[in-house]
């Protein structure tokens, strides 16, 4: 399949899973009388251009075999569930209402979110304590553009018993939601300003090769992993030669490499991939050290998962973190 192009995928939206789901996006646009449906393509990931008041949704949805791919070249599928699905797909439409009634030319939109015109960053650094910004997709997107902390806010308003007015009670962000209240009802019931049904990078235009495509992909993620975990391992696991005929370290990783993995990027929003690079260096820093895992497993995966927790967190947001790509 890797040698497949993208333009040879021959999937839609209609008769899948995600017909269903951008009709539930529909239903809640029209619960709140906005008229703007956005029309949706395939294409390699999600975005909404500029301008365009529409969504691209990656192809890998669109099929089981797709899914299955991507889980293996990504080690997690974006939107693969229900609940993200329709969190992704309220983020976008968030775009797509932007676009459609061109609202960062408001001045109070502009006071609030900032210039849409503002440099589109590669990297952004959060501030996770932050409480001018609603928390919505991982990595706490909505500090990385105006547009994203606008698109975040609405997804927020958007969905069903999301209870805004009482979780964000006294966060400077709920002056945002009650915005974006305000500004929905105005909008209500009128035509979009853009109309137009343009689709950006739709798929059968796209020649990369899958393979070309998940290689690209993976390079977003990687980097080197600091040679700092020697000591931590060594405290963890055990070099006494009276354990030599113990279980190896390095196996006990990766025994228990996928649920590790999992679990530290769901309470991190680290992405899977780079947890994965860090757990192979880690593997192999055992085997060199010749550790042993001595004691109950139990015991020895909670702290694993804490160490691997705290080696993550330390490299977001220490003095000398590392930069995020904004997705």
């Amino acid at each position: 399949m890797l040698q497949q192009r993208l333009s040879s995928l021959r999937v839609a939206v209609e008769g899948t899973w995600l017909e269903d789901r951008i009709s539930t996006l529909y239903e809640e646009l029209e619960e709140r009388g906005i008229r703007l449906r956005p029309h949706t393509w395939i294409s390699n990931e999600w975005f909404s251009p500029a301008d365009v008041p529409g969504i691209a949704v990656p192809f890998y949805l669109t099929h089981p075999r797709l899914m299955k791919l991507e889980k293996k070249m990504m080690l997690y599928v974006e939107g693969g569930t229900w609940s993200e699905c329709m969190a992704i797909l309220r983020h976008e439409a968030g775009h797509a209402i932007q676009h459609g009634y061109q609202l960062q030319r408001r001045r109070r939109w502009q006071q609030l979110f900032g210039r849409s015109s503002k440099h589109y960053p590669r990297y952004y650094r959060p501030n996770p304590a932050s409480r001018q910004y609603v928390q919505h997709l991982r990595l706490w997107y909505a500090q990385s553009h105006p547009d994203e902390d606008f698109a975040e806010t609405f997804a927020v308003w958007l969905r069903p018993r999301s209870n805004w007015r009482t979780r964000y009670a006294g966060w400077p962000a709920l002056k945002k939601l009650e915005y974006v209240d305000e500004l929905m009802e105005e909008i209500a019931g009128k035509r979009p300003l853009v109309t137009t049904r343009e689709r950006v990078d739709p798929l059968h235009e796209l020649s990369q090769t899958l393979g070309d495509h998940y290689k690209k992909k993976q390079a977003f993620y990687a980097f080197s992993p600091p040679k700092t975990y020697d000591r931590d391992l060594s405290r963890l696991f055990s070099a006494d030669p009276r354990h030599r005929r113990g279980q190896p370290a390095s196996a006990f990783i990766r025994r228990h490499r996928a649920h590790i993995r999992q679990l530290v990027a769901r309470w991190t929003g680290e992405n899977q991939l780079t947890l994965d690079v860090v757990l192979d260096d880690m593997i192999s820093r055992c085997r060199e050290l010749n550790l042993r895992a001595v004691g109950s497993d139990r015991k020895l995966l909670t702290d694993f998962t804490v160490l691997l927790t705290a080696k993550t967190m330390h490299a977001l947001f220490g003095p000398s973190r590392r930069k995020w790509i904004a997705l």
